[in-house]
């Protein structure tokens, strides 16, 4: 009765290939959700490099979303999942970079960083006096005593190791 019991149980058990896939889906919806929660109804404005740690997240959601369209033991839904993988850990790693921007370790941005071409003088000028000053040297909260960025680079680091080691985990017979 109880092997009865432990291959029903096994059954039912996520395989790693479907862990790292549903991972490398979860992870950057929930980092980037959060970034843009703390943006819209937290009201952090985000720095030029805050911006940079969301696109490759954005793009690890589609690829782990394609993830979904074939068998999870398939070598295409393997090869998105490691593509996603290598997204969040691009993302992780902007993340180190800004957070050692934020402790004064790297230097950061020498000039400004702006977005004003195809504007008139008086379009910019309307533009620049009504954005928030917001420098990716500046840390403008911390949780547990780590900025967001160092949070991403925590995150999506170590997400993507674990992904990365599920994903390439031998399969047992």
């Amino acid at each position: 009765m109880s092997e009865a019991v432990a291959v029903r149980a096994d059954r039912s058990a996520l395989s790693a290939p479907a862990a790292a896939r549903l991972i490398a889906l979860l992870l950057p919806l929930a980092l980037l959700g959060g970034a843009l929660e703390s943006q819209y109804i937290g009201r952090l404005h985000p720095c030029e490099m805050c911006y940079w740690q969301r696109w490759p997240h954005g793009a690890a959601i589609v690829f782990a979303a394609l993830a979904f369209t074939a068998s999870t033991e398939s070598s295409r839904s393997r090869g998105m999942v490691l593509l996603a993988a290598l997204l969040i850990a691009v993302s992780g790693a902007i993340g180190v970079y800004h957070a050692g921007v934020e402790a004064k370790i790297f230097e950061g941005f020498t000039q400004c960083t702006a977005a004003g071409k195809g504007l008139t003088t008086a379009e910019l000028f309307n533009q620049i006096t009504h954005a928030p000053l917001v420098r990716c040297d500046e840390v403008q909260f911390r949780f547990l005593g780590i900025s967001m960025a160092g949070w991403n680079a925590i995150l999506s680091l170590g997400g993507a190791a674990l992904i990365l080691l599920l994903t390439l985990k031998p399969r047992r017979a």
